[in-house]
């Protein structure tokens, strides 16, 4: 009953909660995937959106691939309780605003969406490119829950140049190539979540090198990106961002080196979600104008305290 009385009647902290675990539960996803493919357990439920043309659970038969999917499917469902929790936490606020409403909508209908591209992925034999795009949604989950984590904060931006503000949104570019980039490379691979499905016929080394291109300009550019906003709270989420990106890179030559095993390659997937959330975060922390403009705004609090006036 308490979950259910806050939720009916949230506060702020109760919102920033419900919006934070949309990040959580939209990272989680991404690893329990991508769990499916690198064992093997992709068409572990053969058909969708039934497990089998019989029935909508695994049977004995399947064995321990039918259990892996199915259980990917399963978190689905709390994928979608956390939206609803959120949307539902979102609108009921009393200091909510319209772009935070509209974005809890939306983060609330791409869990459907997304179940649907999953489906086609089983559908296609696991096609490498259906597979990507099934992970560059989550991606995009993830960043418009950072998003929403920051309009119900009601942060502000670090005031700076127009240039530094540019140059964090190119960082933020380069990032996602990357990642993309990246999702090219798992379909060269040999990780294909099913013995039988096909790969995107790209040569692997090749791609992976094209792949390390593009993470040797992303480190580049956030390296920029942090003397610039040296001494401001966007520069220390640019150094945060630096060092998931270093990490993130190790343990990418690792695997690479390794023969890719699973272990490495999931944390690397979930790097690769961490990666987009501190981006989207460097982008949401700066915004063009000077310290005297800024400071002439409206406090998000006050704001706030006006919303949730009683005579209003």
């Amino acid at each position: 009953m308490g979950v259910i009385s806050a939720l009916m009647t949230p506060d702020r902290g109760t919102v920033v909660r419900w919006a934070w675990a949309s990040v959580v539960a939209n990272t989680l996803i991404v690893l329990t995937g991508g769990l499916v493919r690198l064992t093997g357990s992709g068409l572990g439920c053969p058909t969708w959106p039934r497990c089998t043309a019989e029935s909508f659970v695994p049977h004995r038969a399947l064995g321990m691939h039918g259990v892996i999917e199915f259980g990917n499917r399963m978190f689905t469902y709390v994928l979608v309780a956390v939206a609803v929790g959120t949307l539902v936490a979102v609108w009921r606020w009393t200091g909510s605003s319209q772009p935070a409403r509209r974005l809890a909508v939306v983060l609330a209908l791409g869990i459907p969406f997304q179940g649907v591209i999953g489906g086609i992925t089983v559908l296609t034999n696991l096609n490498p490119w259906v597979v990507a795009l099934h992970l560059l949604l989550s991606m995009g989950l993830i960043a418009g829950s950072v998003l929403l984590v920051v309009q119900v904060r009601g942060s502000v931006g670090t005031p700076a140049p127009a240039r530094s503000v540019a140059l964090t949104r190119l960082t933020f570019a380069v990032l996602l190539v990357v990642v993309y980039l990246g999702t090219i490379v798992t379909g060269s691979g040999p990780h294909a979540g099913d013995a039988d499905s096909p790969r995107n016929g790209l040569d692997p080394q090749v791609m992976s090198h094209i792949h390390a291109a593009g993470v040797y300009v992303l480190v580049g550019l956030t390296l920029v990106t942090l003397v610039a906003l040296r001494g401001t709270a966007a520069g220390r989420v640019a150094l945060l961002l630096l060092v998931a990106e270093l990490l993130q890179g190790t343990i990418g030559f690792v695997q690479y080196f390794t023969d890719l095993p699973v272990a490495l390659v999931a944390a690397h997937l979930v790097g690769a979600a961490i990666l987009v959330a501190t981006g989207t975060r460097l982008v949401l922390a700066t915004q063009a104008g000077d310290k005297r403009r800024i400071a002439r705004q409206p406090s998000s609090s006050g704001a706030a305290s006006s919303s949730t006036n009683p005579q209003r």
